[in-house]
């Protein structure tokens, strides 16, 4: 059996640990395995597979003999490593948002367009956890009846803002101050995540605009959004309002939803049985409930999704990719035999 050299940057973070567990749930055919971080995570030890790996300190020199690097440390790192880690002969996928919209990195989700990875020329793009999973949902739908226009409001959960985020919800409970975000999360719903732009936008909704775009290859599609920070620990959820060119009955949407990649279909109002935080803990699908026709428009649609944001929105799409690239055979060199 083939195995491949594999590094986690960023191995000691929250992403980064989850893409560890991905790799060894998903029984990933891992030959070496390199633990990169920041010089004070040099050291720490890591549990794979029931071994211990110490974690190194991130240079360029910790790509040599790497087939595939997974980057899960922020976009400062991203801009500058992953370069060098092309440079060296890897196949690099980025959680960063750094690469993304570049038209020369494909922006990948392999339930939605796993083709795009033909494009790649050394770096493949994880998207934005949640446009992940709304996309996951809304694909197959749009196949099928053709997407007019979107509208996302999101109900993000703190660990989308990492270790930092989870501790100001831990402390906000006992009364601390915040010291991630800008207001406290306890008690509390923040309409703002990331910066503002001059529109009014903050830079996670556009990343949802953009990126929902290029991954559907349909840059005129209507779409806008609200991201909002919720004061839950782990799982987002999007509720999606979408408009089809085409009619449908919501008979037909729940057929293909319950068939889709990916998905799990959580709808029985009867029994009160929908998408929650609570519900989705230690998965990997996208769960679609409240789903409903919209009769203020033409071919409407209502959708809520929810997600783990740590595994399916981060460390388990990447690992997919991954896995995507084994089975395009895009990987050349340096692979190990049993």
């Amino acid at each position: 059996m083939n195995k491949y050299n594999i590094a986690v940057v960023g191995a000691t973070g929250m992403v980064g640990r989850a893409v560890l567990k991905a790799l060894e749930e998903r029984d990933f055919p891992v030959g070496e395995l390199r633990l990169l971080a920041s010089k004070r995570s040099e050291g720490q030890e890591l549990v794979y597979c029931g071994n211990s790996y110490k974690v190194i300190e991130l240079t360029e020199e910790g790509f040599l003999e790497i087939d595939i690097a997974i980057f899960a440390a922020g976009g400062e790192v991203s801009l500058k490593y992953v370069p060098a880690a092309v440079k060296k002969g890897c196949k690099v996928i980025d959680n960063s948002s750094v690469w993304r919209m570049d038209n020369g990195v494909p922006l990948v989700v392999p339930e939605v367009n796993p083709g795009d990875i033909e494009d790649e020329n050394g770096i493949i793009a994880n998207p934005n956890c949640s446009t992940i999973q709304s996309v996951v949902a809304l694909s197959p739908l749009n196949a099928a009846f053709g997407l007019k226009r979107v509208v996302y409001s999101t109900y993000q959960a703190v660990s989308g803002a990492g270790m930092g985020g989870c501790k100001d919800l831990e402390n906000g409970a006992n009364g601390l101050p915040p010291s991630t975000f800008l207001h406290p999360i306890a008690d509390n719903i923040i309409p703002q995540i990331d910066v503002f732009t001059d529109d009014g936008y903050t830079k996670e909704e556009l990343k949802m605009i953009n990126e929902t775009r290029k991954i559907f290859h349909d840059p005129g599609l209507g779409i806008t959004a609200t991201a909002v920070r919720v004061p839950v620990f782990n799982g987002h959820c999007v509720s999606i309002n979408a408009e089809f060119e085409r009619r449908f009955e919501i008979k037909e949407v729940f057929e293909i939803l319950q068939s889709a990649p990916g998905v799990v279909v959580c709808d029985d109002p009867k029994n009160n049985r929908y998408p929650m935080p609570t519900v989705i803990q230690n998965t990997d699908s996208v769960y679609v409930g409240r789903i409903r026709r919209d009769e203020s428009v033409k071919n409407g649609l209502w959708l809520w999704t929810a997600a783990n944001n740590i595994r399916k929105g981060a460390a388990v799409n990447a690992v997919q990719l991954a896995e995507l690239l084994i089975k395009s055979k895009k990987i050349n060199g340096r692979m190990q035999k049993d």
